[in-house]
């Protein structure tokens, strides 16, 4: 798991040859963006731009993913996502699934919960089991982007 600034995200090209094209994406992203799909680079990278009102961790799962890995960019607002080694958990509840590339696992309080706003994005590989969407004080309205990068 990586966790920085916009700003800082030169620093990681070289982990892969479709980060420059998933970054510029987010540096070019504007309060006017169309919700829902972007294609960047056909399967290889694409984003999902989302708005949600942030809720309460017990509300969620766990998710991995074995296909892509998720930039997730936080545009407005502010929510904690929930991470934890893949390793770790024991209760999955939902096998992995193809056609989603994504498995769940029960929520537990072995967590790390990280505070992510407004020009900040977290990389999340296979083996970093995730929550996002959860409030940090009270349910709070975030336009977040996730860009899918594969790395298979």
């Amino acid at each position: 798991m990586i966790f920085d600034t916009l700003d800082q995200s030169d620093r990681y090209l070289a982990l892969s040859p479709h980060f420059a094209k998933a970054f510029a994406f987010l540096k070019n992203m504007t309060d006017d963006v169309t919700l829902g799909r972007h294609e960047i680079d056909g399967d290889n990278v694409y984003a999902l731009v989302q708005s949600y009102d942030t809720a309460p961790v017990e509300t969620f799962q766990y998710e991995v993913h074995r296909e892509y890995l998720d930039l997730q960019y936080v545009h407005r607002g502010r929510e904690l996502i929930y991470w934890s080694p893949l390793a770790e958990l024991t209760e999955e509840t939902m096998a992995y699934s193809t056609e989603h590339d994504a498995a769940l696992y029960a929520y537990d309080q072995k967590g790390v919960p990280f505070e992510i706003g407004p020009g900040q994005f977290s990389m999340l590989y296979p083996t970093d089991a995730h929550i996002p969407r959860c409030s940090v004080e009270a349910p709070t309205a975030v336009l977040k982007v996730v860009v899918k990068v594969r790395v298979n």
